[in-house]
């Protein structure tokens, strides 16, 4: 029997845990984008931890850069990031202010607004791919950097909001290394996933990029 989702906000405090705590916990929750077209809510399925100055894999490795500065505040905030000149990814900021952790959210289910985020996904072959992996998800909700460091634990109107949604079990998530990672950073299995869920994205080893001849 599924749980029926609790529309409650997640507090601060669920964030300003240790990143490899919150990132499992993350799955299930939903997050609601408010759009022009209408809100989006999406159940997370799939999400990967970065946990700053012990992390390689992480943007805040080697300290705080205008690009990560958010990741530096306090938690809760979202850090958005633009990356192979093209794609925007989201994340969750996590952990004590001033210690740089966060949760990249990398696929998840539209529940709500699915007519909003197929029209910013027109090449989606069917609802399960809207959200299915970390660029569609943010083209799927329209993120981009202007909503680097919205707060997402704000009360009222706000662009980006988490609620509790329904947990996922223990039993149902999986764990391994995270998709794209390299050098030191590629072996941790900090890649979390619904366990058989259709939206999860599929896992792919770093391949460095060619450069031209």
């Amino acid at each position: 029997m599924i749980a029926t989702p609790d529309r409650t906000p997640l507090p601060r405090t669920f964030f300003g845990r240790p990143v490899l705590e919150v990132a499992p916990d993350l799955l299930g929750r939903l997050l609601v984008r408010t759009t022009p077209d209408g809100p989006i809510t999406l159940r997370l399925t799939e999400v990967e931890a970065y946990d700053g100055p012990n992390d390689p894999g992480s943007h805040a490795y080697r300290g705080p850069t205008p690009r990560n500065s958010v990741m530096f505040g306090p938690p809760g905030h979202v850090y958005v990031y633009f990356t192979y000149g093209m794609w925007h990814c989201m994340n969750l900021v996590c952990g004590p202010e001033g210690r740089a952790s966060a949760v990249l959210l990398r696929a998840g289910e539209i529940v709500e607004g699915a007519e909003a985020a197929r029209k910013r996904r027109l090449s989606a072959r069917n609802d399960k791919e809207l959200a299915k992996g970390p660029a569609r998800l943010a083209t799927a909700l329209g993120v981009d950097r202007t909503l680097d460091g919205t707060d997402a634990c704000a009360s009222g109107d706000t662009p980006l909001r988490i609620l509790a949604g329904a947990p996922v079990p223990s039993d149902q998530v999986r764990s391994g290394p995270r998709t794209g990672v390299s050098g030191d950073g590629a072996v941790h299995p900090w890649r979390y996933w619904v366990a058989d869920d259709p939206t999860v994205s599929p896992y792919r080893a770093h391949a460095p990029r060619r450069r031209p001849s």
